[in-house]
């Protein structure tokens, strides 16, 4: 009988065992799928109080970096061991008599610039200098706002989801959800860098979900919005004048402009080259253009007219950045006279095709207008300009009240 009565008691306290909630989770080996360039390290979690939840301890066990694979399985098993056996006889982490302390990631006290520099130097080596570009000049601009708004100097572990939702709101009010989800990209490819090399805890930028982006038509300006535009930028921005003027003038989309170099340009004959996916084209420089033309003689010849801060410039940047970017020297002006996603450089090429248009149709038969309007354009066919012109909303009326 006693046999029994002691079997039985075993079962009521291994019974009573599986209703208490244990106090922590076995120790794991996290070893960056075998990726020696990152830290590999021992982590558990722990339960604070008796009915709180298992919550993982904030500073793990790490393998020194200089070890190889082999030594670092090795030394990180026997912590594992060990700290298992610790938990077991019941030690507190969080007790500060059991001087229970361990390696701290040491990088999470660097500053946004040092993070940002440390992964785009990292994003650097792995990706083709065009890629690279494009992504160091988003970053570039997501750190200014930063600075800009009270987080200069501070860590990398403040700029939280909350923070870069925000910004990614600005961006998509001031461009388009598809310029919204190539930052959010961009963005998350620099915080996954930080993550995999344990200077902030997890990439939260997943959890920031994509927008559907259904491409939108820019409008054209007003003839009030386009003189007060002109006058903002003759005072105060001569180079981005210039470049609203070529696609405005010239009939240009923003990254023709951005091609341009001192070369293409034929001042005595008035002949610009264009360059195209396939060639060039070759387009007439009309006077009013030539007028606002810088002396250009001073320049290299295979520099771009449009550099990144003045004319005549090298930029070594592949021609979507360099167009990005002078799209973001354009949100000053948007933001200033209150223009919404709607409106951007290529809306200038509409405004002026409209104008012209309705000009000529005064004059001319539609055949006749669409025909010169086409070879200023650079449209192939009346079929593809008639559907650009509808697009673009350019076949208004004149005021019928007289036949009302």
């Amino acid at each position: 009988m006693s046999n029994l009565l002691r079997y039985l008691q075993c079962e009521h306290d291994f019974e009573h065992d599986l209703k208490e909630k244990k106090k922590y989770s076995e120790p794991k080996i996290y070893d960056a799928d075998g990726d020696l360039s990152k830290r590999w390290y021992v982590y558990f979690s722990f339960r604070k109080t008796a009915d709180g939840p298992l919550e993982r301890f904030p500073n793990n066990i790490y393998a020194a970096q200089h070890l190889d694979k082999k030594d670092r399985i090795q030394w990180l098993k026997t912590m594992q061991r060990n700290l298992s056996m610790l938990l077991k006889d019941g030690i507190n982490p969080y007790n500060p008599e059991n001087k229970f302390e361990f390696e701290t990631e040491e990088n999470s006290n660097q500053s946004i610039k040092e993070a940002f520099d440390f992964a785009l130097n990292i994003k650097k080596s792995t990706l083709a200098e065009t890629s690279y570009k494009g992504l160091e000049g988003r970053i570039q601009r997501f750190e200014k706002w930063l600075n800009e708004n009270g987080f200069k100097d501070k860590l990398i572990t403040s700029v939280n989801k909350k923070v870069v939702t925000s910004y990614l709101n600005e961006v998509l009010i001031a461009t388009s959800p598809k310029n919204r989800n190539n930052t959010r990209t961009d963005i998350s490819s620099i915080f996954t860098v930080l993550a995999d090399n344990e200077i902030i805890p997890e990439n939260f930028i997943h959890k920031i979900p994509v927008l559907k982006s259904t491409p939108e038509k820019n409008k054209s300006y007003s003839s009030s919005e386009e003189t007060k535009i002109f006058d903002y930028l003759n005072q105060n921005n001569k180079l981005l004048s210039l470049y609203v003027k070529f696609i405005s003038y010239n009939f240009l989309r923003p990254v023709e402009v951005n091609r341009i170099t001192i070369g293409d340009i034929d001042l005595n004959d008035k002949i610009l080259k264009i360059k195209t996916k396939t060639g060039f084209k070759l387009k007439r420089i009309p006077n009013v253009l030539i007028d606002e033309m810088p002396d250009i003689s001073i320049y290299n010849k295979d520099t771009y007219l449009f550099g990144r801060k003045d004319f005549g410039q090298y930029w070594e940047a592949n021609e979507t950045s360099r167009r990005n970017d002078y799209s973001d020297y354009f949100l000053e002006v948007k933001k200033k006279f209150g223009l919404g996603k709607d409106y951007g450089l290529y809306s200038f090429r509409h405004t002026f095709i409209s104008k012209l248009y309705n000009t000529f149709i005064k004059e001319m038969t539609p055949e006749e207008a669409e025909s010169n309007i086409m070879s200023i354009t650079g449209h192939t066919s009346k079929t593809a300009l008639r559907k650009y012109l509808r697009e673009i909303n350019t076949y208004i009326p004149e005021d019928y009240s007289k036949y009302l």
